[in-house]
C-alpha cells in the first residue's frame, strides 16, 4: 500500500475555465491491489465483457477520451496513470474518485499491456435510452447488424459523428460501444452519439420503418440501387443497415429492408470494410446538408 502523494500544478497559466489545484495521488505498487481491480486483464476481451456492462463501468484510455467521457456526463470511479504522467490531471477537478498512480512494470503488470497513453479512468455508465425515444430524436440513423468487432465499432461511431449522422442503433449481438477498444478508436465520439439496442431482431426493424424512415440495406450485390441515384424522399430520412465484416447482412435483415443500396466499385473490388463502407455512406446521405 503507497502513501497518498500529490501533484503539483501544471506549470504555466490554467485555460480558460481551468483551474491548476493539487490532487491526493495513491501510490499503487502491487499490481493485485484490490483498489484498481476496474483495470485488471484489460486485454481479456470475453473477461471484460463479463465483467464491465453487468458492474456498470467502462474504462476509458488515454487524456483525451477521459477528458470527452467527463463532458459527456459519465461519472468517474477512479483514474490510474504513469506515475511519471500525473501533472496530466492537475487542472482536472476528480471529484470523489480517487487518483492512483503507479509505475509502468506495475501498470503492465495490472492491464495486461503497455499503458502508453499513460492515463486510464473508469467510468460508470448512464442508463441506455430506448430505440423510440433516439428514433424520435434523430432525422438520420445508422443500424448495424451483427458488428462484434470492436475496432470497426468505434471507427463507425467516428464516422457517424463527423458526418451529420444522428444515432446508432445495435442489434443484440453487436459489439459493445463502451468496451475500451471501440471508446479509443471512435477517440471518444461514442460519447457524443446516442445509440440504443434493437430488439428483437430483426423484427423491431419495424419500429424504425414506423418512425417514418427508410431502411437502407448495404450489399454489393450487383442489382442493388447505386447509393448516389437515392431519391430526395429515400435520402430524407434514412436509416443505414450494415452488416458484419465479410458477412454481410443476414437475409431475414435484407428481407425487412425498403431499398437495398451498393456503393459503386472499380478494378474488381467487390466491397470495403465496414466501417469505411459506412463513413462512404453516410458522406454520400449527407452531402448536401448545410454544414
Amino acid at each position: 500500500m503507497g502513501e497518498a502523494i500529490s501533484v503539483r500544478p501544471v506549470a504555466g497559466p490554467p485555460g480558460p475555465g481551468r483551474q491548476n489545484h493539487r490532487v491526493p495521488v495513491h501510490e499503487i505498487t502491487d499490481p493485485d491491489d484490490d483498489r484498481i481491480a476496474d483495470y485488471r486483464a484489460l486485454t481479456d476481451v470475453e473477461l471484460r465483457t463479463r465483467w464491465e456492462p453487468p458492474h456498470g463501468l467502462f474504462i476509458a484510455e488515454g487524456e483525451l477520451v477521459l477528458r470527452r467521457a467527463l463532458r459527456a456526463g459519465y461519472p468517474a470511479r477512479s483514474y490510474l496513470v504513469d506515475a511519471k504522467r500525473v501533472d496530466q490531471l492537475a487542472d482536472l477537478d476528480t471529484g470523489e474518485a480517487p487518483v492512483y498512480a503507479a509505475t509502468q512494470d506495475v501498470l503492465q503488470r495490472a492491464t495486461g499491456f503497455h499503458v502508453h497513453r499513460g492515463v486510464l479512468a473508469s467510468f460508470r455508465r448512464k442508463p441506455l435510452p430506448s430505440a423510440a425515444e433516439v428514433l424520435d430524436a434523430a432525422r438520420r440513423v445508422v443500424v448495424l447488424e451483427d458488428v462484434n468487432n470492436h475496432t470497426n465499432l468505434g471507427a463507425i461511431f467516428r464516422a457517424v459523428a463527423a458526418l451529420g449522422v444522428d444515432a446508432v442503433l445495435l442489434s443484440p449481438t453487436c459489439a459493445d460501444p463502451l468496451y475500451r477498444r471501440s471508446v479509443r478508436v471512435s477517440m471518444g465520439e461514442v460519447f457524443a452519439i446516442p445509440y440504443a439496442k434493437l430488439d428483437p431482431w430483426p423484427d423491431a426493424l419495424a419500429q424504425v420503418r414506423a418512425a417514418g424512415f427508410t431502411v437502407l440495406a448495404m450489399t454489393p450485390a450487383p442489382d442493388a440501387v447505386p447509393i448516389q441515384r437515392l431519391d430526395a424522399a429515400q435520402r430524407a430520412r434514412a436509416a443505414l443497415l450494415m452488416g458484419a465484416e465479410g458477412a454481410g447482412l443476414t437475409r431475414a435483415a435484407m428481407a425487412a429492408s425498403d431499398v437495398r443500396v451498393v456503393i459503386p466499385m472499380r478494378r474488381g473490388v467487390d466491397s470495403l470494410n465496414v466501417a469505411a463502407a459506412t463513413a462512404v455512406a453516410c458522406w454520400e446521405l449527407g452531402r448536401d446538408d448545410p454544414l
